[in-house]
C-alpha cells in the first residue's frame, strides 16, 4: 500500500500542475465547436442532420500533421528567442484562439449559420494547432517513466475546460446569452497563456532540436520526411493507425448526437449543464483514475480492450434513456455508465499514442496520431444526425454500439504487436 501510496507524490510535481492547466486550455474550444454548439444550434432551431454536419467543422483535428512540421521546426521571429521554440507557437496560437473564440460568438445561427460555421473552423484550426504544440510540450516535458502521470494530469486539465465550456456555458447562455458566453470563454484561453509564460521550455525538445537545414529540400527531409519514414518503421505501422481511427468511433457517433438528444427527451439547458456537464465530467474523472489504474494492473494492450468493451456497451444506456424518455436519475445513471466508460478508454488510448512519438519528432508523430484518432469524432460521426433522423434514437445508439465492433476485432487481432515500440525508437 505505502508503494501505491508513495507513487502519488509525482502528483506534486510543478510540471505536472503546468500539464493539467495547459490541458485545461486544450479542452476549453472543443465543446465550444461540439456539444455546447449543438445545444446553441438545437435553440436556433437547425434540423439534425445540419447539426449533425456541423461535426464537420472539426475536420482540422483530421488535418492537423499537415501542417505540424511547421510548428514542430519552424521558429519564429521574435517569440523564438525570447521564449522557445514550443512556448513561442503556443503563446501565439493562444492568443489567437481566444480572440476566435470572442468573435464567434457575435454570429447568429439562427439569421445566418454560414458565419456561425465560419467561425467554428476559424477555433477548431487554432484549436487543433494549440493541440499540436501541447502534445509535444507534453511528452517532451516528461521523463518517460512519468507520462503515464502525465496522460492522467492532461485528461483531468482536459475535462475541466470541457466543464467550462460545457455546463459554464450553459450557465452563462441560460442567463447572459450566446454572445457573452462566448466572450467569457475567449477570456479563459489567459489561463494557457499564464501557464505557458510561468513553465520552462522542455529540455528534452531543446537538446533533440537539430539546426534549421539552410536549403528547402533539407528542411522538407527534416521536418516533413523523417518523422514519417520513422514511424513506419514500426511492425503492423498500417493497421496501428486503422485501429487509431477506429477505437472511440461508436463513443464519438453516440457523442456527437447526445446534446441533441438531450434537448428532445425535454431536459433543459441547466438540467444539462448540471447532469451531463458538472456530474459527467467528474464520472469522467473517475474513468479516467480507473482507466490508468487497470492499464497499470493489465498491461497496455489488455486495459485498452477491458476499457474498449466497457466504452462500448455503455452506449446501450442511450437507448434505455430513450425508451424511459425525460427522467432525471435515469439521465444521471445514463451519463455516469457512458462518461466512466469513456473516461477510461481515453486514459489508456492517450497513454498508447504518447508511448509511440519519437523524442526527435514529438510534435510531428503526435500530430498524425491524434489527427487520425480524431477522424471518428469529426468526419466519421457527422453522419450522425441523418442516421438519428431516419431510424430514431432507439436503433440508432444500437448502430453506435455495433460500429464499436471493428476496432475492438483489430485490437484482438494485432495483439502484442500493439505494444510499445523498443526503447532504441522510442528514445531515438
Amino acid at each position: 500500500m505505502s508503494g501505491w501510496l508513495g507513487s502519488l507524490a509525482i502528483y506534486r510535481e510543478p510540471r505536472l500542475l503546468a500539464i493539467l492547466l495547459m490541458g485545461f486550455s486544450s479542452g476549453l474550444p472543443l465543446a465550444l465547436t461540439g456539444a455546447t454548439l449543438g445545444v446553441w444550434l438545437a435553440e436556433a432551431g437547425l434540423s439534425l442532420t445540419a447539426i449533425g454536419l456541423f461535426a464537420l467543422v472539426g475536420t482540422a483535428y483530421n488535418f492537423k500533421f499537415v501542417w505540424s512540421p511547421l510548428i514542430d521546426r519552424l521558429p519564429l521571429p521574435v517569440l523564438t528567442r525570447l521564449l522557445g521554440r514550443r512556448r513561442g507557437w503556443a503563446v501565439l496560437i493562444q492568443v489567437l484562439l481566444g480572440a476566435a473564440i470572442f468573435l464567434m460568438g457575435w454570429a447568429d445561427p439562427r439569421i445566418d449559420p454560414w458565419w456561425t460555421a465560419l467561425g467554428a473552423v476559424a477555433v477548431a484550426f487554432l484549436s487543433a494547432s494549440q493541440d499540436i504544440v501541447i502534445d509535444a510540450y507534453r511528452v517532451e516535458l516528461l521523463e518517460d517513466r512519468e507520462q503515464a502521470a502525465g496522460a492522467a494530469a492532461t485528461q483531468v486539465g482536459y475535462r475541466f475546460g470541457m466543464l467550462a465550456s460545457g455546463a459554464g456555458a450553459l450557465y452563462l447562455a441560460t442567463f447572459f446569452g450566446w454572445q457573452t458566453t462566448y466572450a467569457v470563454m475567449g477570456l479563459l484561453m489567459g489561463v494557457g497563456i499564464l501557464t505557458v509564460l510561468l513553465t520552462r521550455e522542455p529540455e528534452r525538445a531543446e537538446a533533440a532540436a537539430k539546426p534549421t537545414p539552410r536549403t528547402l529540400a533539407g528542411w522538407v527531409q527534416d521536418a516533413v520526411v523523417a518523422p514519417f519514414a520513422d514511424f513506419i518503421t514500426r511492425p503492423n505501422w498500417v493497421l496501428i493507425l486503422v485501429f487509431v481511427v477506429l477505437y472511440k468511433f461508436g463513443d464519438a457517433l453516440a457523442g456527437t448526437m447526445s446534446s441533441p438528444f438531450y434537448v428532445a427527451m425535454g431536459f433543459s439547458k441547466i438540467e444539462i449543464a448540471n447532469i451531463s456537464k458538472i456530474f459527467g465530467v467528474v464520472s469522467t474523472l473517475v474513468g479516467v483514475a480507473l482507466g490508468g489504474v487497470v492499464t497499470y494492473r493489465l498491461g497496455l494492450f489488455r486495459g485498452l480492450m477491458v476499457c474498449g468493451v466497457l466504452q462500448m456497451l455503455s452506449n446501450l444506456m442511450f437507448a434505455i434513456q430513450a425508451m424511459v424518455g425525460y427522467d432525471v436519475p435515469m439521465l444521471m445513471l445514463t451519463i455516469a455508465t457512458e462518461n466512466v466508460t469513456g473516461g477510461m478508454g481515453s486514459a489508456a488510448f492517450v497513454a498508447y499514442l504518447s508511448s509511440l512519438c519519437n523524442v526527435s519528432y514529438t510534435a510531428t508523430q503526435y500530430a498524425l496520431l491524434s489527427s487520425l484518432a480524431a477522424t471518428a469524432r469529426t468526419m466519421l460521426s457527422s453522419s450522425g444526425g441523418w442516421l438519428a433522423e431516419r431510424l430514431d434514437w432507439v436503433p440508432f445508439f444500437g448502430l453506435t454500439v455495433l460500429a464499436a465492433v471493428p476496432g475492438l476485432l483489430l485490437l484482438a487481432w494485432l495483439g502484442r504487436n500493439l505494444s510499445k515500440p523498443s526503447a532504441e525508437t522510442a528514445r531515438a
